[in-house]
């Protein structure tokens, strides 16, 4: 299997068409992709090369990673802006064979004499593989295992479900990511084409020469926010097949406005263990008026569970559940033992129309008075009174209510009150859902993808609020 996987991902690279990577010609691509399938099998291994691929310029992140895959080695996908800390996590992780980026090579040179003296990590990992880095807003790198299969399954899922044959990407995400990386398989796979540009260049108006009506283009909701902004990328933006929206919940005002546009949205849900998508509402369906994550995609399962792992009907509230042929492994180095039955963090419920309903992850729900509350409802409401730009619900320690819901936003301007906000939301949310503690910051620290690093804010808040409040555990 592992070298019909060779052969075919080398076959494809040749085979593809001029214009598949929009803006490079095809003949200076592959002579990359010679150049460092030579370099790589000049000294064959016992065992297979474990590369960290670091690069920042999309062309050679791309044809090292098909190199990487085609002469089997085990690949780790690298943010390059990772910090020291972060760098060191994965060299004492991974420690690498190979490292192929400037930024990983110079943190690597910087640490050679403090990095720890760690044996090599001792697995049964053999096959190629490809690991995709995820959980680094926690502070904790990990690496979800990916295989060529896995990712080329939730491929098949995607044509399925969206009825396409030639899969055409423009991507504005970071390819380490399992967001970005999937637009890659699925142009490289389908022989589509794949247009990449930097979010910052579409968002000032710089706009690759393409016809939208043929490309699936992937956003996270803070950069469709900032494109509706502007209606000349908006009404541009309205012009694609499909706009796929994911990485993190998006607000009902966002999805209105983008309704006003006319947007083909997708709102999907997946994550880098599955990688990507195993549910996603149709645009049809979006711009009627629906707001869930859509159906499962054919190449998964998904159930909502109940506490003791019953599957529950329609409506009913509970886990949820996948098995998935795009699911990872596990986590480097260690496989699932199990792979039938891998539980989320994230709640949901099912609807009528077999519509995936997610209510929020169940690491955030907040126990105030002996009452759920979800973050995901408080920040809804808070969002629709247009006094924030943005904002994250937190539950802070408290000694009378167990947590506190707790606010940290980013005021629309400088001369709005926490009571104005306070009144604002009267209406909309019951009493114990609405914040006890109110804190202001000009940004909240979130990812590229979007994801709130809440650690951090639990920091941020709990510096402003035990100094004011003898009620802090």
């Amino acid at each position: 299997m592992a070298e019909n996987v060779t052969v075919n991902i080398r076959d494809i690279a040749s085979s593809l068409p001029d214009n598949w990577l929009i803006g490079c010609d095809r003949s200076e691509f592959l002579l990359k992709v010679d150049r460092l399938f030579q370099e790589l099998t000049k000294n064959p291994a016992e065992t297979p090369h474990k590369i960290l691929l670091a690069e920042r310029e999309p062309v050679q992140f791309l044809a090292s990673f098909i190199v990487a895959c085609a002469t089997k080695c085990q690949i780790f996908l690298c943010n390059p802006n990772w910090v020291k800390s972060e760098w060191q996590q994965v060299f004492d992780l991974v420690q690498p064979d190979i490292i192929i980026g400037q930024d990983a090579l110079q943190n690597r040179t910087e640490m050679q004499f403090i990095a720890s003296p760690l044996e090599k990590p001792k697995n049964n990992l053999q096959l190629p593989l490809i690991m995709i880095p995820t959980g680094g807003s926690s502070g904790k790198i990990r690496f979800t295992i990916h295989t060529w299969e896995t990712l080329t399954a939730s491929v098949t899922g995607f044509q399925q479900y969206f009825q396409v044959s030639q899969i055409n990407s423009f991507c504005v995400l970071p390819l380490y990511h399992v967001s970005g990386l999937m637009q890659f398989m699925r142009s490289f796979t389908t022989g589509g084409k794949l247009a990449i540009q930097p979010f910052k260049a579409v968002e000032n108006g710089e706009k690759c020469d393409i016809e939208p009506e043929e490309f699936f283009i992937s956003l996270v909701p803070t950069q469709l926010q900032r494109l509706l902004q502007n209606p000349d990328t908006a009404n541009w933006l309205s012009r694609f097949h499909t706009v796929l929206l994911g990485g993190a919940p998006a607000w009902p005002e966002l999805l209105e406005t983008a309704r006003n546009y006319q947007i083909r949205l997708a709102l999907t849900y997946g994550m880098t263990e599955t990688a990507s998508q195993i549910a996603a509402l149709k645009p049809e369906d979006f711009l009627a008026g629906d707001s869930s994550s859509g159906q499962v995609l054919p190449h998964a399962r998904v159930t909502i569970r109940g506490a003791n792992g019953e599957i529950l009907c329609n409506n009913q509230m509970g886990d949820i559940v996948v098995n998935a042929k795009s699911l990872s492994l596990g986590y480097y180095p260690e496989k699932w033992v199990d792979r039938e039955y891998f539980q989320l963090d994230d709640l949901g419920f099912f609807d009528k129309n077999n519509c995936l309903n997610i209510i929020g992850r169940s690491s955030d729900k907040i126990i105030t008075g002996g009452e759920n509350v979800f973050p995901i409802e408080i920040e809804a409401a808070i969002r629709s009174t247009n006094l924030v730009t943005d904002v994250c619900i937190i539950g802070l320690p408290d000694k009378h209510w167990g947590q506190a819901v707790t606010a940290i936003y980013v005021p629309a301007n400088p001369q709005i009150t926490v009571e104005a906000l306070q009144a604002a939301i009267t209406d909309k949310l019951s009493k114990f859902k609405r914040p006890k503690n109110w804190v202001i910051v000009q940004q909240l620290p979130r990812n590229t993808q979007g994801k709130v690093n809440r650690e951090h804010l639990q920091e941020i808040a709990l510096k402003y609020i035990v100094s004011n409040s003898p009620d802090m555990i």
